[in-house]
């Protein structure tokens, strides 16, 4: 049994917290991948996990889970309880679909697939292609701008408010309230992190407690409406649930949606051969969102915890940890993926983990591969001499990672 080694990720160069890393993070999975199967890192005391078979793996072993509060009290668990002034995140989040397991992660997810159906998201193409057409057209007329405040952004969370039925009054507090919560989604956040996030899930929760109230009222063909008919087996959704499940929709749903689109046409922009091969066929858009959903992964960590003592290679990690499954590096592991630094919009076999999997498999994916197809095809279409006015920034976030801006031209 391997013994624990505390400096074995810092030794590989991993530094969520460093703006070069965040920026490149690819060099340092190659080594973490050649120093070992789950190697631990002390500042965020987590063991990583680089390697996509063991990633792939572990996402579907049920000796580890998103929460423990199923089994285990804080103190039984070795973890003190969050503070109280931070409870209304807690409640939002853990009342959702990502933080929770079997048994209530399989009744609620039975629940919301009966309105969050394939037919559902096959109805909201052409209310997709609509938008992602009116957005393109305006940064087009303008000759350019910023790519992401433009299109990335707004593409997604008008999605999500379409399907809900959020006014187009009130569009605007979304993207605010969601960037805040995700706010604690990233590795050891600060005070004021935390507050934003408390205060985000307030108002959020109080706005969709009223948005509820009216669907109940005078119910309609949206998302609400439908989560509030959801009946199976004598079960419904509690009020609670609704409100974090909607929450989780517009959080999960539009993130990943907008780091791909943002950091997709970032390496799409410095690879010109793949490029023009996109441009002269579009046929090849399915491959190519995959590829880029692969390349340059939005979600670079998923955390669980170990609810039993698991192996990885060879070391033992004990009840009570913490697991980073690096998406970003599974991605990337030559044992998986041929010439997997290269893009390749052609790449037929491509099993990425972007998604996640087993019980925990992103929901939205269908809906978001819908959203990525439009505003990608739209651009390609009206837009296809679109070039980069300057190198982004990264934003500081790791876990989920993308570019500050993308400024381009028409």
């Amino acid at each position: 049994m391997t013994v624990r080694t505390d400096e074995a990720g810092a030794d590989a160069g991993f530094d969520p917290w460093s703006p070069a890393f965040v920026a490149d993070p690819y060099p340092v999975y190659a080594r973490l991948r050649e120093r070992g199967r789950a190697l631990y890192y002390e500042p965020s005391r987590q063991w990583l996990v680089p390697h996509h078979e063991d990633v792939h793996a572990l996402l579907r072993d049920r000796r580890l889970g998103r929460t423990y509060l199923h089994r285990f009290t804080h103190e039984e668990f070795g973890r003190e309880a969050p503070p109280a002034a931070h409870e209304p995140f807690h409640v939002l989040n853990g009342n959702g679909l990502l933080d929770l397991e079997a048994p209530d992660h399989t009744r609620i997810r039975r629940l919301v697939s009966k309105a969050f159906t394939p037919r559902t998201v096959r109805e909201l193409g052409p209310v997709v292609e609509r938008l992602a057409r009116e957005l393109v057209d305006g940064l087009v007329a303008d000759g350019g701008g910023d790519l992401l405040a433009r299109v990335a952004e707004p593409l997604p969370v008008a999605v999500i408010a379409e399907m809900l039925g959020v006014p187009e009054s009130d569009r605007h507090l979304l993207r605010p309230w969601s960037a805040a919560i995700c706010g604690m989604f990233e590795l050891n956040p600060d005070e004021a992190t935390a507050r934003a996030a408390v205060t985000a899930s307030v108002e959020f929760s109080a706005y969709l407690r009223e948005l509820i109230a009216a669907r109940r009222r005078d119910p309609g063909e949206d998302l609400i409406s439908a989560l509030i008919a959801a009946y199976d087996e004598g079960e419904t959704l509690s009020e609670q649930e609704m409100i974090s499940t909607c929450v989780l929709l517009l959080n999960a749903g539009h993130e990943a949606t907008v780091n791909t689109t943002a950091n997709g046409w970032w390496t799409l922009l410095r690879h010109p051969e793949q490029l023009a091969a996109l441009r002269a066929d579009h046929a090849l858009l399915p491959t190519a969102i995959e590829e880029l959903l692969r390349y340059d992964t939005p979600l670079q960590m998923f955390e669980r915890w170990v609810l039993d003592d698991i192996e990885i290679g060879g070391t033992l990690v004990p009840r009570g940890s913490e697991i980073a499954l690096l998406f970003g590096s599974a991605n990337r592991d030559p044992a998986r993926f041929a010439d997997p630094d290269t893009l390749d919009l052609a790449r037929a076999d491509n099993p990425h983990v972007t998604f996640g999997a087993g019980i925990h498999y992103c929901l939205g994916a269908p809906l978001a591969r819908v959203e990525l197809a439009a505003s990608f095809g739209e651009l390609l279409r009206r837009a296809p001499g679109l070039r980069l006015v300057g190198e982004p920034e990264w934003k500081p976030g790791y876990v989920i990672r993308g570019v500050r801006e993308l400024l381009v031209e028409v």
